[in-house]
């Protein structure tokens, strides 16, 4: 008997790692796929939602788009054409939650620096303050790297209007000055589909790392 399972160990070994690979997959299959939520208008905060789509429940999208970037060149939903990316609204003379912000999306690029899935778009909420030169100014200052990281000014009115009906990340605005913008700190985790996939707080690490893990399961979510 003993020489009998001598004759036969390397079969046996074998059959045996075979048949725990053979198991992993199996219960990896049987696994439940993690999925992102895709957010509508009527699953977020009101006040951060345009008075004509709090009740939108299916189809929400990022609208078309045509802004400026800290090189000059016309920024547009061609740019993130089958692209992942993040936006944020931000501008560049606050002094409270936007250097955080920015320090944290700095490190978000450094993070998907030679991912070409993914991009990152940060919105001025004082385009007539954010020329392009003082655009140009910030993002030599925070480290911007122009192929993954776009900083756009435009028009106040396109901008707004894309904070609030499409990214829903601006407050209702106030007195028309150039300041009235009342942006939050999110940060927006958009799909290549233009749908919301995660909001999350970008003054806090915890919630960078759990972008960064969303980022994770989204992008599994496009592999065959």
């Amino acid at each position: 008997m003993r020489s009998f399972f001598a004759k036969y160990k390397l079969f046996f070994m074998v059959m045996t790692v075979l048949s725990a690979i053979i198991v992993y997959l199996f219960y990896n299959a049987l696994q439940p796929q993690e999925n992102l939520p895709i957010y509508q208008p009527s699953m977020v905060n009101f006040e951060l939602v345009d008075s004509t789509l709090q009740h939108v429940k299916k189809y929400h999208t990022i609208a078309d788009f045509s802004l400026t970037n800290q090189n000059g060149e016309t920024i547009s939903q061609e740019n993130y054409r089958n692209k992942i990316y993040i936006a944020d609204f931000f501008f560049t003379t606050c002094p409270s939650i936007c250097p955080i912000m920015t320090k944290n999306m700095a490190e978000i690029q450094e993070k998907i620096i030679d991912d070409p899935d993914v991009l990152l778009l940060s919105h001025s909420v004082t385009p007539i303050i954010d020329s392009v030169p003082q655009l140009k100014k910030y993002a030599l200052e925070k480290g911007v790297k122009d192929n993954k990281w776009n900083l756009v000014t435009g028009d106040k009115k396109e901008i707004y209007e894309l904070a609030r009906k499409s990214y829903l990340a601006v407050k209702t605005d106030g007195d028309g000055g150039p300041y009235d913008m009342i942006h939050t700190e999110n940060f927006i985790l958009v799909d290549k589909e233009r749908r919301i996939r995660g909001f999350y707080d970008g003054t806090k690490q915890e919630d960078i790392e759990k972008l960064m893990a969303d980022l994770k399961i989204l992008k599994a979510s496009y592999q065959p």
